[in-house]
Parts: structure tokens; C-alpha cells; sequence
């Protein structure tokens, strides 16, 4: 297969063909430009092992994005002069262009874990490439954990991990130290960065959009060529295009985002055929994969949106946070494909970027994962190779729900429903939708449902029931939600025939048992109500349900309290009651009562905290007591710990951030505050025997808790590597203060400057590690120098401080030669 030789990655084609035919896994880090994506597979499709026996050996390559997905393999099938689905194909859900010679497939990343999961051997399959990994979705990394657990058993798979930015050390600690390295230069020109940040005084939405297309404006003077303008959202993108065809209306203006058809992509990325100057307003999709043509100018507004899930409430909420430095370096990048480009940041040059943006393992709801692991067969989820493991809370929270949804048991295996779930391409909530349907006789309007849940086309449709209606009743307008429909109907083994829409509510209350909500106080104002999960949610007092019983949300903001309810549907309490048995047993119910300032019980029937009837109860069950003491705990966001225990938790975090796994061969505990509140049952729950006040709680020795749960080689370790007192020149223990380590800060010793005479350079801990800062006191314990290089203040500082403190504490021993003093503690005369 012969390639045009003018992409610098042509160049390591040779070291990659050699490294894969001798190791089953090596790692390309590729500078933009390179050409990565698209020659890198290619070349590799009739390397022998590739082939495999029969000769027909398949490679997948991984791509995170659908449009990038399709537009490689378009490019890749157009260099074969072929179309998509003979050689080079790609299959995405609800999409697939492969044919019976397809040698190449193109797949997103949730295709990825359903090929593996449906045959684990991977028959066939050569080898799995992975491409942007640093990206790091949750997939991506569950698919390598998948894929790597599967070359247990198929030694003979390639596994290709490919990115222009990599965590080199982290990858080779799960692929192996003697995985071979691959680097690549990119191609790109110069880039003239410039900052100009908008002004503070913003009072709308639309003022930034006027700030932002001002600069664009300025941008397309200052540099020729198309202009490519990064944005967080769809929202941000359609207000400055609007602002932009006000003020230039000479000017092609693109959107490129997910939510739109193929073919409006595929003109966003080429120039105009007219000639005429384009800018292409884009959310984070064209920051790698994707090359926009034309494009010598990149506008950056220095933000994204990512979704962040609350374990604790069991809502995603979309943060706008401000973008880091390595995806800033990429939108730069953009500028300098085609020749010398200009990049515009619209933010000051001193403002301060992350390295590296979380890992959505971090920040994602992981019922999804937990589901999977499940369905792989794993309960202890370090027996599969991470990067970054599931967060021990996060985890808990995903099985937690779907306990609760019936898909897995007490063991965390999958339940004969949860194994009925496999077979559905969705969200484990919406397949338990999909496949208790059928009690509801609606499995045909359970379809038609997730379609339009799941689908991008309904923003600012309020009324989801309407928004059925109009589907149904034009479905060649809505053409996706059409085919994704059509696609779960024939999954389902039926017609896509809806009948009627009365099962809407109980259908959304098998996805959203937790989402189940309750009118909060009838006589008061209207649009109140109380979640199942415990959170209040709000509608507009003029919202048709806003005088509603109960209703199901099937979209919160994600504010665990206030959150606005999205698309809601009425349903009556007789329907829950038939969906869920256990909402006609009584069980016992109690709650911190801060007014009494004591635990309040009663005995409730209903689901969750939406409550149907009350009656008073007797006597407080011991295990209702605790758990109420720890939800009080939890919603009052802070923990009563004394001195000592602060200092403890400072003296773990500094080595759980510094020692890390090279520790034990384990992570030091997560002490932070948040961590220790969601795990309270783990650490405190197993010391509240007895305990039926909170104020009870406030005399118990939390930090001697926190001390016992450490294991003997943690706590035998802890002295050496983080000492309480360190021993200074003088002969005095003085104490250090740890609390500044939690928030990533180095300890501080606080020591009169005459003790720590003969000191040459500042202590250190943590196997040397980290430097001690230190607060040099004067004779009257103020503060007269902080810093963590003793050596540089000698030399620099303490000649001024010395003209300065021995007139005003002529008693102290002021040396001009502080290394060689005696270290003291005393004044001269009584020394």
C-alpha cells in the first residue's frame, strides 16, 4: 500500500512497523501535524501480523468523536481511491459503514467496549489502536483496561496507544517499562500568540458576545486567512454568530459541533468555494482529529464545558470551567497547520492554567462503568491495568444505583434483569426502561422515548410530552430521532406502532425512580418539590405541572439543592405503587431536626423521601439512628475535628500527594474533606454505637479514628516520613504545622532565627522530597522571614535583617557568620 511520503509521522512509519512486529504494545507520541491518525493505520493494514493467518485480519482504530471518526475514515478510504465501507469503514451507534472486505474500522468509543464485551477473544481482530488517548473519556480508558485484559489470553493482539500529548510515565507503569517508545515531530509553522483579555465589566451574555466578535474582527485584520473560534458551548457559538452576521455580514460564518447533520461538518471544515473569508465557530471538537482548512487564525474564548456528576446526589451538572494549558496549546496549534498563523487568547497572559485537565474517570457517573464491570465479570476493579482506577466513591454510587434499578445484586453481579439489559446500545437506566417496558405494555413508546432522550434536537423543548406528539406525528421531520427509534424498535423485535402516551410517566420513573418528585407543601407557593433522592427541585410557578401531585424529571440542572427540573411528567401514586412493591411497606424514617436539635422519627410508607403516608413510631431502630446521625453530618459539609486531627490529615496528604503509589505499592488515603464525607460510613459509622446526638459526635476522637484505619505499614512509616517535630540546630523539637497541606501547600516551621544557626539549607521530609518552609521568628516570635531556601536567605537576606534586629534586640546573638554560630535559644548574657 503505497502513501505519499510528505507527512513527517512517514518518517517513523518504519520504527512503528518494527516495534509492533516485535512487542504486542507500544506507545507514538505524535506532534500535531504529524499525520497520525490517518497513515499510521494504514500503513500498518498488511504488516503480517495484521493479517493473521487467514490474511483477512481486521485493525480497529479508536477515535473519540463521531465527526472525527467519519471524516478519517472518508479521508483514509478517498487516499485508497475507494469509497467508505470497502477497505476503511467506521460503526458508531446507530451508524455503520463496513462492508465483507473492511480490513479498517473507524469506531467511536462506545462501540469499542460492545465488540469487546460481546467477544472478549475479539476474533478477527489484529489489533486495537487508540488514538487522542490524552484525552483520557471514560471509555477510552475502560476500553484499554478491556483490551489490555484480553491479551492475557490473545498475546498475538497489538495494542497501539497513540497522542500528541501523553502521560509517558503513567502509561508505561500499566503497558509495561519495556513497552518501546515511538516520538514524532508535527508539522505546523510559526504562531504569533497574542492575549486580550474582555473586560470585567460584563452585565450579559450578550455583552460577551459583542467583546468576543469585536476581537474577532480585529483578529481577521491582523493575520490573513479563515478564523476558527474556539467557544464552551452551542449556546455561546449561535449568540456570537448572530453578533458576528450584525456586524460583518460580509463574512461566512460555520458552526462545527455534534449536534450537527454530516454534511454541514464536512462544509464547516472546507474553505469557501467563492473565495470568500469564513469563520468557524467551534466547541472542542476541532481541537485534534479534525483539520480545518484554511484556517491560519485561531480566536480562543479560554473555556469548555464538561459534565461533572455528583456522586452524592446522583446529578451531572455542565461546568463552564476555564480550559488547560495543554488544550490551550492544541487550539494554538490549529492556527499553524497551513502556514505562519495568529493565535488570539481573550484572556490576560498572567492568568494561571492547569497542566492537564481531569481524566473523566475523575468527574463522570460511573453506573455505566459499573455496569460494564459487571458484565466483564469483575467485582474488585483493581484486578483489570488503569490509568487512573474508579474513584472508590464514585464507584459506590454507580453500583449503588444500579442496585437500585434492580441490574445488579448484593455481590455486584448482574441480575437476570441486569443481564436483559446487555443487549440495549443505552445508558443502564434507559435500558431498564427499555426492557421493563413491557410491563407497561409500551416497550414501542419506551423506544420513541430514550431516542428523543438521548438525541441532541430537543434544547429548549420544555414539554417532553408534546415533544413525542410532534415526533410521532411528523416522523420525517425529526430524522435521526426517527432512525434511533426505528433501531431500538428492531432490537426490540416489533414496529415502531406508539399507541398512546399515557405510560410516559411510569416509563420515566423506572429510568428515574430517584428523580421521582413530590409537591412540597400543598397550601405554599406552586412549583416546589421534594426528590426521591432527598434534593429539592423547582419548576416556574406558571409551568402546567407546577400544581402537580407528583411528577418525574427527566432532566435536572444538576444543583443537588434548588435544581430546575427539565421536561417533567406527571404521574399518579397508584402507578408507583405498581412499579414499586416495596413503596407499600412501612419503614422507619428519622432525620436531624436542627430546630429540636434532636433526631425526629416516624414511621413512613413511599419511595425514598417522597412520602405518601406517616405515622408515629415508638422507638428509634440503632441502624436507622446512625445512618440519620451520618446524613446530617454529610448535608452540614464539614467535620468537627480538633488540632491534632487536622494536623494528621495535613501529614497524609502531603505524602498521598507527594509519595503516592511508590509508597507500599498502594495510594496513601484521601483524607480531604469531601472524600472523608462520602466514605463516613466506612470510617465513622462503625464508632456512632450509642451515639444519638450530634453534639455527641463533636467529643468523639476523630483523628485517633482516622489513625486506626491506617495499616501497620502506613502508620509504622508515618514518623519517618512526616515527622511531627523536627529537631533544629538549638536541640529544640519545635512542632510543624501540617494544615497547610491540605490545600497542597508545603508544612511550616515556625522557629526563632538564632536556633537555626548552622543550618545550610532548609530541612526536608518525605524521603527528601519536599523542602519545610520555614517562618524565621525574631526574638519576640514575629515574623521576619519566610522562605523554603535557608542556603539563598543567608547569602541575600539576613545581612539586612542582621543591620536591622541587633540594634532593636541587643541581647540576641546577631553573627555576621550565621553557618559557623552557635545555634541558641537563649539571649548573650544568660548564654
Amino acid at each position: 500500500m503505497t502513501l505519499r511520503a510528505d507527512l513527517p509521522i512517514d518518517a517513523r512509519l518504519p520504527e512503528i512497523r518494527s516495534a509492533l512486529a516485535a512487542h504486542s504494545r507500544v506507545l507514538l507520541v505524535a506532534q500535531p501535524g504529524a499525520g497520525k491518525t490517518t497513515r499510521v493505520p494504514l500503513a500498518l493494514l498488511d504488516e503480517a501480523w495484521c493479517l493473521g493467518e487467514r490474511r483477512e485480519g481486521r485493525l480497529l482504530l479508536l477515535e473519540p468523536r463521531r465527526v472525527a471518526a467519519r471524516l478519517a475514515a472518508g479521508f483514509m478510504a478517498q487516499s485508497l481511491g475507494e469509497e467508505v465501507g470497502e477497505t476503511v469503514g467506521y460503526r458508531m451507534r446507530g451508524e455503520s459503514r463496513v462492508g465483507p472486505k473492511t480490513r479498517l474500522e473507524v469506531v467511536t468509543q462506545g462501540v469499542l467496549t460492545r465488540i469487546l464485551q460481546e467477544d472478549p477473544l475479539l476474533e478477527g481482530v489484529t489489533g486495537i489502536v487508540f488514538d487522542e488517548f490524552h484525552e483520557r473519556s471514560l471509555e477510552a480508558d475502560l476500553g484499554l483496561a478491556l483490551a489490555l485484559d484480553a491479551q492475557s489470553v490473545r498475546d498475538d493482539l497489538r495494542l497501539l496507544v497513540m497522542s500528541a500529548t501523553l502521560d509517558v510515565e503513567a502509561l508505561l507503569r500499566v503497558l509495561g517499562e519495556q513497552t518501546p517508545l515511538v516520538e514524532s515531530s508535527g508539522r505546523s509553522f510559526a504562531v504569533e500568540t497574542r492575549y486580550r483579555p474582555l473586560s470585567t465589566h460584563i452585565n450579559s451574555r450578550d455583552d460577551a458576545a459583542g467583546q468576543q466578535a469585536k476581537a474577532v474582527v480585529e483578529a481577521l485584520v491582523l493575520n490573513e486567512g479563515d478564523a476558527l473560534v474556539f467557544l464552551p458551548g452551542v449556546a455561546e457559538i449561535r449568540r456570537l454568530a448572530r453578533e458576528l452576521a450584525r456586524r460583518q455580514p460580509e463574512l461566512v460564518v460555520r458552526e462545527l459541533h455534534g449536534r450537527l447533520p454530516l454534511e454541514e461538518q464536512r462544509r464547516a471544515l472546507k474553505p469557501e468555494p467563492d473565495g470568500r473569508r469564513r469563520v468557524v465557530l467551534s466547541t472542542a471538537i476541532a481541537e485534534s482529529s479534525v483539520t480545518v482548512d484554511g484556517v491560519r487564525i485561531v480566536v480562543d474564548a479560554g473555556q469548555e464545558r464538561v459534565p461533572v456528576y455528583q456522586p452524592r446526589s446522583g446529578l451531572t451538572r455542565l461546568e463552564t470551567r476555564r480550559v488547560n494549558r495543554a488544550s490551550a496549546d492544541q487550539r494554538r496549534g490549529r492556527a499553524g497547520r497551513q502556514g505562519p498563523g495568529l493565535c488570539l487568547r481573550l484572556w490576560a497572559e498572567e492568568q494561571p492554567l492547569v497542566a492537564h485537565g481531569e481524566p473523566e474517570m475523575l468527574q463522570a457517573d460511573l453506573a455505566p462503568l459499573a455496569f460494564e464491570l459487571a458484565r466483564w465479570g469483575i467485582v474488585e476493579p483493581n484486578t483489570l491495568a488503569w490509568i487512573t482506577p474508579p474513584p472508590a466513591g464514585g464507584l459506590a454510587a454507580g453500583r449503588a444505583l444500579l442496585q437500585r434499578l434492580g441490574v445488579l445484586d448484593e455481590q455486584w453481579h448482574l441480575t437476570e434483569l441486569g443481564r436483559a439489559c446487555t443487549r440495549w446500545p443505552t445508558h443502564p437506566r434507559l435500558a431498564v426502561m427499555l426492557e421493563r417496558a413491557s410491563e407497561l405494555e409500551a416497550r414501542p413508546l419506551a423506544c420513541a422515548l430514550v431516542a428523543a432522550l438521548e438525541g441532541r434536537d430537543l434544547d429548549g423543548e420544555q414539554d417532553l410530552e408534546r415533544s413525542l406528539q410532534v415526533r410521532l406525528a411528523e416522523p420525517s421531520a425529526y430524522r435521526q430521532w426517527q432512525r434511533d427509534a426505528q433501531r431500538l424498535a428492531r432490537i426490540a423485535g416489533m414496529r415502531l406502532e406508539v399507541t398512546s402516551l399515557a405510560p410516559l410517566g411510569g416509563l420515566l420513573a423506572m429510568a428515574y425512580p430517584d428523580r421521582v418528585a413530590q409537591r412540597v407543601n400543598q397550601e405554599a407557593e406552586p412549583g416546589r418539590f421534594r426528590l426521591a433522592s432527598g434534593g429539592l427541585a423547582t419548576l416556574p410557578e406558571n409551568h402546567p405541572l407546577a400544581h402537580a401531585e407528583m411528577l418525574v424529571a427527566a432532566e435536572l440542572d444538576g444543583q443537588a439543592s434548588g435544581a430546575r427540573i427539565f421536561r417533567g411528567v406527571a404521574i399518579e401514586r397508584s402507578r408507583l405503587e405498581a412499579l414499586f412493591p416495596e413503596t407499600r411497606e412501612w419503614r422507619a424514617s428519622l432525620e436531624w431536626s436542627e430546630g429540636q436539635g434532636r433526631l425526629v422519627g416516624e414511621q413512613v410508607r413511599g419511595l425514598g423521601a417522597v412520602v405518601f403516608e406517616r405515622r408515629p413510631l415508638q422507638a428509634l431502630p440503632p441502624e436507622a439512628v446512625r445512618t440519620a446521625l451520618l446524613e446530617a453530618l454529610h448535608r452540614r459539609g464539614e467535620l468537627p475535628f480538633d488540632e491534632s486531627a487536622e494536623q494528621l490529615r495535613g501529614r497524609v496528604a502531603l505524602l498521598r500527594r507527594e509519595l503516592g503509589s511508590r509508597c507500599d505499592q498502594e495510594d496513601w488515603p484521601d483524607w480531604s474533606m469531601p472524600a472523608l464525607l462520602e466514605d463516613l460510613e466506612g470510617w465513622l459509622g462503625p464508632h456512632l454505637d450509642g451515639v444519638t446526638r450530634l453534639d455527641s459526635v463533636e467529643r468523639l476522637p476523630l483523628g485517633r479514628f482516622l489513625l486506626d484505619s491506617l495499616d501497620w505499614s502506613r502508620r509504622s512509616r508515618l514518623d519517618a516520613l512526616a515527622p511531627e517535630r523536627i529537631e533544629v540546630p538549638s536541640g529544640s523539637q519545635v512542632r510543624l504545622d501540617y494544615t497547610p497541606c491540605l490545600e497542597g501547600r508545603a508544612p511550616v516551621l515556625a522557629v526563632k532565627l538564632q536556633e537555626t544557626f548552622g543550618w545550610r539549607e532548609s530541612p526536608r521530609i518525605a524521603e527528601g522530597r519536599v523542602a519545610v518552609l520555614l517562618h524565621l521568628l525574631s526574638p519576640a516570635r514575629r515574623p521576619l522571614q519566610v522562605t523554603a531556601d535557608l542556603a539563598s536567605f543567608w547569602v541575600n537576606a539576613y545581612p539586612e535583617v542582621r543591620k536591622e534586629m541587633r540594634g532593636r534586640y541587643p541581647k540576641h546573638p546577631w553573627p555576621e557568620d550565621p553557618l559557623t554560630a552557635e545555634a541558641t535559644a537563649r539571649t548573650k548574657r544568660r548564654g
